[in-house]
């Protein structure tokens, strides 16, 4: 009987000991996940995969379409534009239904023809809300004008999609007639196009993962520049190619930007260098403000 007494005993405190360390390595796998806060809490995961915008303009730039330089009467007649719809307000109403409670409508783009009296507009349709796709439909702020601005010269609205550091070059290449692009005005770009008047007034933001709070305390550009001169040379800040943002990172002196000590690491879009960011490849993302909040929104949504 005692040794029956024994043998129960022993197999009671196995199954103790054995249900102990099931809890204890599911707590071990909960507190070593990819929880970015070190808490070890499950909960936390969701929020790891998120993004956000520091809400802090780096730079202060203005946006206008490149025209070809062969074409000065076309200059004059976008600007004569420009000045139209920003004194009748159609400009703030087609940046409302992107910013606002507007409705987006889809443009669309003929098929080139040298024999029709055409405007080709050169743009990269990753740039939203200024420019993006939706099936075979283009939207965006700039597409929207271009649309207008075809009709304004009793043309027919032809829309060229291609890499954004190829858009200028296109133009100087008389390939089109305009780049429509979210184009910051600069002296490098102006050897290729002739810009308009600026249309639009932008800035760069910064993108960080919703758990970093590096940020939280600063007040200004001048702060955030500060913290992000605090990171190393084995950090990575992703751009989309040919943007301010590279510009920002690797530095320029015609810009007036001094440079990060961080990599800079080029992407075709703003959208697959945040999702690069939130797969834990790069730190950081700059890109334009209105993109940003863009690209964020979307992507948060669908994590």
């Amino acid at each position: 009987m005692k040794f029956k007494k024994l043998i129960s005993v022993l197999l009671t405190a196995v199954c103790v000991l054995s249900l102990a360390a099931c809890g204890s390595k599911g707590d071990s796998e909960n507190g070593s996940g990819s929880s970015s806060d070190g808490s070890g809490e499950g909960g936390s995961d969701s929020a790891a995969v998120t993004a956000k915008v520091i809400n802090i303009d780096l730079t202060d730039e203005e946006y206008a379409f490149g025209v070809d330089k062969t074409q000065p009467e076309l200059l004059d007649q976008v600007n004569a534009f420009i000045g139209k719809i920003k004194e009748d307000g159609t400009l703030e109403a087609v940046c409302d239904k992107y910013f606002g409670d507007g409705e987006p409508e889809a443009v669309e783009s003929a098929a080139l023809d040298d024999s029709k009296d055409q405007l080709v507009v050169a743009t990269n349709a990753a740039f939203e809300p200024f420019e993006y796709t939706k099936g075979e439909s283009y939207y965006g702020i700039d597409m929207e004008i271009a649309s207008l601005l075809a009709k304004e010269l009793n043309k027919e609205l032809v829309i060229q999609n291609m890499d954004f550091d190829a858009v200028c070059l296109s133009v100087s290449q008389q390939k089109c007639d305009i780049a429509m692009a979210g184009l910051t005005i600069n002296e490098e770009r102006e050897e290729y196009v002739t810009f308009t008047d600026a249309y639009y007034e932008a800035s760069q933001r910064l993108i960080v993962p919703s758990s970093d709070t590096s940020f939280d305390g600063c007040a200004d550009a001048d702060a955030v520049a500060a913290a992000l001169g605090e990171l190393g040379d084995a950090d990575s800040i992703g751009v989309q190619a040919g943007t301010t943002g590279q510009y920002y990172v690797e530095g320029d002196a015609d810009w007036g930007f001094d440079g990060l000590p961080a990599k800079c690491v080029t992407y075709k879009s703003g959208s697959l260098a945040v999702q690069d960011m939130l797969n834990g490849n790069i730190k950081y993302v700059i890109i334009d403000a209105a993109p940003a909040t863009a690209i964020t929104e979307a992507i948060n949504e669908m994590q």
